[in-house]
């Protein structure tokens, strides 16, 4: 039957300690399960890979992870680790603690886990006194790492003495865990793949980050293919959804075995983006002799991922045992991980863990040392939540803005949370790109700026064109006019045509006497204008009054196309021959009673170079239209007759003009 396990309270718990200190036969006692599942295993008596089993109580259902005690197989035990909220940690009453349990304690300590439950083990081959001795040290061992965990619990799988105290303190931890952060897409880490008839290709894993459903299409990173989730099971259990924080078996449709593998993960698609650089906040091994070095080479391990890396500090040439600070991690190859992922790093000789933390950016670049901006960054990236990291972002772009995916992928949550998180801190979408308040409001203020520049340089021109001001502000056009489209719906500023300007700008107050004789040599000139150069010659001052004129509509710019010139007309010749084109051509309605464009210069004295821009700018702004080889004057056309339907088509036009 398929049902949904989503209203159940989940704890993941790895079951840590040193080989053969009787992790596994204390899982098989608490739940019956046998986590040596391989032939080897069972065989050398020693966990290899990491297993599972599942622990139900009144409070829900814990997942156990048995982890691998031996120094061999320290790497399969982080794996398996670097899910887990919380430890089980394993310690033989009689031998006590050992170097693997010092290990995994650290590792736990460094990948962020702070709660657990202390049992030994074997107590009934130990005296009370040694059991007392050893309650005492691992108590303070685990102080140590600073895991918090209630009273050490003796136990004995052979008598079953305290197996009963200590499945209702893994009950009672269960209890007090406040759910998981849900980041809206799911992640998960493959630790095996196989095939299974009637399913096809299989994987398991520790589901992290969101849900997974039947139907859901996942991306496998790295790599990039694609793939349906066909079915989903938890414990053995067949589930419609699987939540975070569960050992879950996907089964796939659209992907062969040999197409995924252990070390690659499931994820939203688009949501990973490979990359050979990581940001991290890092803490070194307080059981380190020496500081750990800038520039060591080692191996970074997350989730099944293991590659070779070199650690490089930003702000010191090496990390004391016990420090922390942020640094980056240069990769043998590229990797695709979320932001907020813990991590461990080991040397290959001697193999032993040296540091561990969390990946604040995954998709880094080289970055300068000793640059306090770049650490005051990382800082916050490393204190802060995804409105803290997309903040940053944010800040480090400015105006340039950044696509929705990639402050997703820093903030280390799905687009549509980080679209909500955009929205809430007053962030704006400029086309495909986000630019933060700040610096949107930056935008606003130089934007300003810009313009009064302009009106002061140039105080008879209307405004300036969106254009011009883009390469003034040194801004894209769709950043410089989302600027602009903002300041006018607060009032601050205004448009005309194609230009814009200040709201308080007013080009009237600054017009000219040179304005004033410019417009009287338009004015008098009618429907035979002097040439542009002719009328203003190398007079900046003429130039800017003209520009003033075309602005204000009083001087009219028509093109003829053809020839590609333009002719300046006053604003008064213009209506003047509209009126006398009605007058002229009372009849012209429609393509056959319409006038030719040599009839209307005949009328309006003027010859071709005159009176093809003028019918051109006549077509233009409505007033006629064009039919084959004629034109019908439209006033006429749509019926608006009467003693002075023409004196009032030729009005209507011009206000138009």
């Amino acid at each position: 039957m398929i049902r949904s396990v989503a209203a159940l309270k989940t704890l993941l718990v790895g079951v840590i300690g040193h080989v053969d200190h009787g992790k596994t036969a204390l899982v098989r006692a608490l739940t019956g399960v046998e986590t040596d599942r391989l032939k080897e295993e069972r065989a050398r008596g020693v966990s290899i890979v990491p297993g599972f089993a599942l622990l139900t109580s009144g409070q829900g259902e814990i997942d156990l992870v048995d982890l691998p005690g031996h120094e061999r197989f320290v790497r399969a035990m982080i794996s398996g680790a670097t899910g887990m909220r919380a430890v089980l940690l394993a310690v033989d009453a009689h031998e006590g603690i050992k170097p693997q349990t010092v290990e995994h304690l650290e590792i736990a300590s460094l990948i962020g886990v702070r709660r657990g439950v202390l049992a030994l083990t074997k107590a009934d081959l130990a005296t009370p006194e040694t059991v007392a001795a050893r309650a005492a040290e691992i108590a303070a061992a685990a102080a140590r790492a600073g895991i918090e965990a209630g009273p050490v619990i003796a136990t004995s799988t052979v008598t079953g003495d305290g197996l009963p105290e200590l499945a209702a303190a893994l009950s009672a931890l269960l209890a007090e865990t406040e759910p998981g952060r849900d980041d809206g897409f799911p992640y998960l880490p493959v630790d095996r793949v196989f095939s299974r008839p009637g399913f096809g290709t299989v994987v398991t894993g520790t589901l992290r980050r969101g849900p997974l459903a039947v139907g859901d299409t996942v991306e496998i990173a790295p790599g990039g293919r694609t793939a349906t989730v066909r079915g989903l099971q938890i414990h053995g259990r067949a589930v419609e959804r699987a939540e975070p924080g569960r050992r879950t078996a996907v089964a796939l449709r659209g992907i062969d075995l040999d197409q995924i593998a252990r070390g690659q993960a499931l994820s939203l698609p688009g949501q990973l983006a490979p990359s050979p650089w990581l940001d991290v906040a890092i803490t070194a091994a307080a059981s380190l002799s020496d500081a750990l070095a800038g520039g060591t080479a080692c191996r970074l391990l997350f989730g099944t991922t293991e590659v070779e890396a070199r650690l490089r500090l930003l702000d010191r040439d090496a990390l004391e045992p016990g420090a922390s600070t942020r640094a980056q991690l240069h990769l043998g190859e590229p990797v695709a991980v979320p932001a907020r992922e813990p991590f461990v790093l080991r040397l290959d000789s001697p193999s032993v863990t040296v540091a561990g933390g969390r990946i604040l950016d995954p998709a880094s670049r080289r970055r300068r040392r000793h640059d306090p901006r770049v650490m005051a960054d990382l800082a916050a990236l490393a204190a802060g939540g995804p409105a803290d990291a997309i903040t940053v972002r944010l800040g480090q772009l400015g105006a340039a803005g950044a696509p929705l995916i990639d402050l997703a992928r820093i903030a280390g949550v799905a687009p549509d949370r980080a679209r909500q998180v955009l929205s809430e801190g007053g962030a704006r979408a400029i086309g495909d790109r986000f630019v933060g308040a700040a610096a949107f409001e930056a935008l606003r203020t130089g934007t300003l700026a810009a313009l009064a520049h302009h009106h002061r340089d140039y105080p008879m021109e209307h405004g300036i064109a969106l254009e011009r001001l883009s390469r003034a502000l040194a801004l894209p056009e769709a950043v410089a006019g989302a600027v602009l489209r903002d300041l006018a719906a607060a009032g601050a500023v205004a448009q005309a045509a194609a230009l814009w300007r200040r709201a308080e700008f007013d080009p009237a107050r600054n017009e000219s006497e040179a304005a004033r004789r410019l417009e009287q040599v338009f004015r008098r000139a009618g429907l035979n204008p002097p040439d542009e150069a002719e009328a203003i010659g190398r007079d900046v001052r003429r130039r800017e009054a003209l520009t003033y004129l075309v602005g204000a509509g009083t001087v009219i710019r028509a093109v003829d196309r053809v020839q590609r010139r333009a002719v300046l007309f006053h604003r008064e010749a213009v209506d003047s021959a509209k009126t006398r084109l009605i007058d002229a051509f009372p009849t012209a309605r429609t393509a056959e009673t319409g006038f030719l464009a040599r009839e209307a210069g005949a009328t309006l004295g003027i010859s071709r170079k005159f009176s093809i821009p003028l019918l051109e700018h006549l077509d233009a702004t409505g007033f006629t239209r064009r039919a084959g080889d004629r034109r019908v004057i439209v006033a006429l056309e749509t019926g608006r007759a009467g003693p002075d339907a023409g004196r009032r088509g030729a009005q209507d036009g011009a206000s138009h003009s």
